[in-house]
């Protein structure tokens, strides 16, 4: 009923940028919070950043003033600016959202993007 669409993912040299977009589509009545992942091979997958429906942001201290999370409530996206890439940065980057569909809510995963980072 809800899928969640990653695009934005890619090869960066350390020092640039990427911005990536996740769009939610399917019978969403509200859409509570939205949050990035990442999951680096051999890891757990970490919290990157985070944003309420109200605008309230939260970001692991690995990020905090190089990544930059928002939303587009109209248009179901979530976004999540990066600069200042690091090779340490790269991870598949997943995004979550809390949504409700009818009474239910749960939260949905995209499916993932690659992020590479080369020095």
């Amino acid at each position: 009923q809800v899928q969640l669409v990653e695009s934005g993912g890619g090869l960066v040299q350390a020092g640039g940028s990427l911005r990536l977009s996740c769009a939610a589509s399917g019978s969403i009545f509200r859409i509570y919070a939205m949050a990035w992942y990442r999951q680096a091979p051999g890891t757990q997958r970490e919290l990157v950043a985070s944003i309420t429906s109200g605008g309230s942001t939260n970001y692991a201290d690995s990020v905090k003033d190089r990544f930059t999370i928002s939303g587009d409530n109209a248009n179901n996206t979530v976004y999540l600016q990066m600069n200042s890439l690091k090779p340490e940065d790269k991870a598949v980057y997943y995004c979550d959202e809390d949504i409700q569909v009818g009474f239910v809510e749960r939260n949905y995963w995209g499916q993932g993007t690659q992020v590479t980072v080369s020095p």
